[in-house]
């Protein structure tokens, strides 16, 4: 049997559950797939853990040894099947803790979701097991690290960056040493004045802190894939000269993770996920401590915008901050999946005032500070982006 026919048989008795092979001869795995016995039973056992009921009794098959369950999906189903099953069984079947055993974390699929539930359930991680924990957590942020700090890098910089065919004249540029050694003989000694027949500018000089970029994060409970992602893009703009980064966690408190930036791995296992939300309080935090150059500020807001706080005042805290002339958006979420569920009410209202809210992948980010700092419009960008994304 070709392959895909073996792939779809097997993603049909992944959905219909045990009772498949009832429903329709179809189904009859031992024919279909051409498996023996055992690689059968191995299958039922994998199957039969994913449909068990929690805490339920009776006479199935028993829960098979984690690592071993793990195995069995991957010898059957691809890496993404394996990857939704291992969230499913985490987060709907009560199996967090015991995914928390030193023996069991080497074998889940290691991505953004199995980091998400990592840190929010970090205080259940017996001590046998934090360093492995950690290890994985730096192994996928590295990965992501590696993903986006090239792509990024090279957005930002031929943004903003000096070196370039035509250096701007201007007097924070003008080379001051030069410029006097090569024009020594226009001096005038009678007005005790030096007279320059040219003038020297520095051609390859980077500026510094061109431009400030403040991140906040909401790290209630639904955005914990945002702070991930999060995480990773402040350590990248932190690692950029020409940005001043600064990173702020909030729920109904603040904490300011700006001194760790350069570790996000050390970010992430010292956020608090989960509890309520103040989006008003943190954006009052980032007026009073964190927009010192507004004209020159990329003020990243990233939440679903539900509040908890005083609702009113939120938004005309984010008047001010339009009104002030910093560059303003809201990521309603910061990962690679589709639309989040947000306050529709409340993103309207901060829309109509200039400020640009919408879901966003990293990738869609970098464009979009790329276009903000080149003093472009992102309107219509992240219309098209998202447009794409739809249809691909």
């Amino acid at each position: 049997m070709k392959q895909d026919a073996k792939e779809a048989i097997l993603r049909w008795r992944l959905a219909l559950g045990p009772g498949a092979e009832k429903t329709s001869s179809e189904f009859n795995l031992r024919e279909g797939l051409g498996l023996p016995e055992e690689r059968l039973s191995d299958l039922d056992d994998a199957l039969s853990f994913v449909y068990r009921e929690k805490g339920a009794g009776g006479t199935g098959a028993s829960a098979p040894y984690i690592p071993k369950w793990l195995g069995h999906l991957r010898d059957f189903f691809r890496q993404e099947v394996v990857a939704f099953v291992q969230k499913e069984a985490i987060e709907k079947r009560g199996l967090t803790q015991l995914l928390f055993e030193p023996e069991t974390l080497p074998f889940l699929e290691k991505n953004v979701d199995l980091v998400s539930t990592l840190i929010s359930a970090r205080g259940l991680i017996p001590e046998k097991a934090k360093e492995i924990a950690r290890q994985i957590v730096r192994e996928v942020v590295e990965e992501l690290r590696k993903k986006l700090e090239s792509q990024t890098r090279t957005a930002i910089l031929g943004a903003v960056r000096r070196n370039n065919p035509s250096p701007l004249k201007v007097l924070r540029n003008l080379d001051w040493k030069k410029t006097i050694r090569k024009n020594l003989h226009g001096w005038n000694s009678e007005t005790k004045r030096l007279v320059p027949e040219e003038i020297y500018f520095w051609s390859n000089q980077r500026r510094q802190h061109e431009w400030d970029v403040v991140l906040l994060v909401d790290q209630s409970g639904s955005m914990a894939t945002s702070v991930v992602y999060s995480s990773v893009m402040a350590a990248i703009f932190a690692s950029l000269d020409v940005l001043r980064t600064k990173l702020v966690f909030f729920d109904t408190e603040i904490v300011d993770m700006t001194s760790y930036l350069t570790d996000p791995v050390e970010v992430l296992f010292s956020t608090q996920l989960g509890g309520g939300t103040d989006i008003n309080r943190a954006v009052a935090y980032a007026q009073a401590n964190l927009i010192e150059r507004p004209e020159k500020t990329l003020f990243i807001l990233v939440t679903d915008l539900f509040e908890g706080g005083n609702q009113s005042e939120l938004v005309m805290r984010m008047r001010q901050i339009v009104d002030g002339r910093s560059k303003t958006m809201v990521l309603l979420a910061l990962s690679d999946r589709g639309q989040p569920s947000y306050d529709h009410g409340l993103a309207t209202t901060l829309t109509e005032m200039g400020v640009h809210c919408f879901g966003c992948t990293p990738a869609l980010l970098i464009g979009v500070v790329e276009r903000i700092m080149k003093n472009q419009d992102v309107t219509e960008y992240v219309a098209a982006y998202q447009k794409a994304e739809k249809e691909s």
